[in-house]
């Protein structure tokens, strides 16, 4: 589904090198790695936000590397969730449909309709300083789902939670992927949240790849053994949640 080689970007005294990276279709692909090492800049120049000095994005066969953010049939949701103040909840979610020009009654239905499956049906028409964190996330997901991306890209969308609604809020995502069965790019460095979600687990080291593996087979490398050191009181709880 998604295809990335020899991608490199150099961003001041950074450099990120991926030399291959696969995502298959309605896979949830969490990217791991403690913080400054690239995972944000990756998903970041997968969105077409940063351009790379080289190598290649293909989507769906599609070669994207040189193309616009709108162009590339991506949907973000950033580490702030980014939405408009001056907007409804309503037309926050309404955005990229109107942008791509979706006719009137059509995004209404689509509002509505991921509204509901999102549980925010009653807050369409409050702005969103007026939402918690927990409401602002959901309406940051509508947004990006109605538009049916072929890739959703999704940048520490918990870390702004406080422990009791991070956990509430990955276990919608887990459901939401279930149901929907969309393509996603995760960025964490919370080992919990990786195993919960995660169908693979890519981990960065130093702006690199060091290895992609299942979440079990994460656990038996090296790379977890900081993780499971600093978590150990809590790692098996957590853990078992995640089947």
């Amino acid at each position: 589904m998604m295809l990335i080689e020899n991608l490199e970007v150099e961003l001041g005294g950074f450099k990120l090198s991926i030399p291959r990276l696969e995502v298959g279709r309605r896979e949830y692909l969490v990217v791991l790695g403690p913080s400054g090492v690239g995972k944000t800049v990756l998903v970041l120049t997968i969105a077409g936000i940063i351009r790379p000095r080289r190598g290649r994005i293909v989507i769906d066969g599609r070669d994207v590397t040189h193309l616009p953010p709108e162009e590339r049939g991506i949907a973000l949701v950033p580490q702030s969730y980014a939405l408009f103040p001056h907007m409804t909840v309503y037309d926050n979610i309404a955005y990229g449909l109107r942008a791509r020009k979706t006719p009137k009654n059509i995004v209404d239905e689509k509002v509505r309709a991921i509204a509901k499956h999102l549980g925010i049906e009653h807050l369409l028409d409050r702005k969103p300083a007026t939402l918690s964190g927990g409401e602002q996330q959901r309406v940051a997901l509508a947004r990006a789902l109605v538009v049916q991306p072929k890739l959703l890209l999704l940048d520490e969308p918990l870390s702004a939670l406080d422990p009791a609604l991070r956990l509430v809020g990955r276990n919608l995502l887990k459901q939401l992927h279930r149901e929907i069965g969309f393509t996603a790019i995760h960025v964490t460095h919370n080992l919990p949240e990786a195993l919960h979600l995660a169908t693979r687990i890519a981990y960065m080291r130093h702006g690199t790849l060091h290895g992609v593996y299942k979440p079990k087979q994460f656990l038996e490398t090296p790379y977890a053994k900081p993780y499971l050191e600093e978590l150990a009181p809590l790692l098996g709880k957590e853990y078992g949640q995640s089947s």
